[in-house]
């Protein structure tokens, strides 16, 4: 049922993305995958690294990179930014905020900032693809991570039409705001 409405928001987020001006950012051809929301120059932009927080000490979307080369066949988990707060474990209510961008594709397709909405989700409940449950494990609060996920440990061979394709690799930057 989560897997089902997660889809439906992606779907419903690349439907409001294709309704906006002609002057978005998804049409440049920059090997980036993803733009900050604010109208201040994003980290990459202005020589900061991706895991610096805004001046208000609250981060801001971050930008995904896809990296040159064939997809990884395991998953990877790179620690952008050590949180400081209490690390998430199996049974654990956790509050994200995410970017999902497409390995092959290079497309963001999900984003919970682009909806200034957080995700929930109970951590080991099965209600998120296994990349996930196995990326947050053990992440701590204040901290952002990047997952590449293998088609095994995501939507595999179905994929997850229209907006995930069969055996795509996916991207994510996870920030994890609270562990309840």
């Amino acid at each position: 049922m989560k897997r089902l409405a997660l889809l439906l928001v992606a779907c419903l987020a690349l439907i409001v993305a294709g309704c906006g001006s002609s002057d978005d950012s998804s049409s440049s051809s920059e090997s980036t995958a993803t733009s900050t929301e604010s109208s201040e120059k994003s980290p990459a932009e202005s020589g900061e690294s991706a895991e610096k927080q805004s001046s208000g000490g609250e981060k801001t979307k971050p930008k995904v990179t896809v990296p040159s080369g064939p997809p990884p066949k395991q998953l990877e988990i790179k620690e952008i930014e050590k949180g400081s707060g209490k690390a998430a474990k199996a049974g654990d209510e956790v509050l994200v905020q995410y970017v999902g961008v497409g390995y092959e594709s290079e497309e963001e397709f999900d984003s919970s900032w682009s909806r200034n909405e957080p995700f929930p989700l109970t951590l080991g409940a099965g209600g998120v693809i296994p990349g996930w449950e196995k990326g947050i494990e053990g992440m701590k609060v204040g901290g952002r991570r990047e997952l590449i996920i293998p088609p095994n440990l995501a939507y595999g061979a179905q994929g997850s039409p229209p907006v995930i394709g069969p055996n795509e690799t996916l991207i994510f930057v996870i920030d994890l705001l609270a562990v309840k």
